[in-house]
């Protein structure tokens, strides 16, 4: 009786999937590095509105805009 071998890619998957799962689990063991984000420039502060409020009408607000019309 002729024994039967499985496709090859049916061990490219299996190969691949462990692969994936031992990748995977070197990342969660490996310590966390902190990434040193550049600090954001200082923005002077916009005058408060006289009637309250604080909607102003910026560049994304203007895409919005134009994204919604019919």
């Amino acid at each position: 009786m002729q024994e039967r071998q499985p496709s090859p890619t049916r061990r490219r998957f299996f190969g691949g999937a462990a692969t994936v799962g031992a990748a995977a689990a070197a990342v969660a063991v490996l310590p966390q590095v902190a990434i040193d984000a550049a600090p954001a420039p200082e923005l002077e502060p916009r005058p408060a509105p006289e009637r309250g409020g604080g909607y102003h009408l910026s560049d994304h607000v203007k895409h919005y805009y134009k994204t919604t019309r019919l």
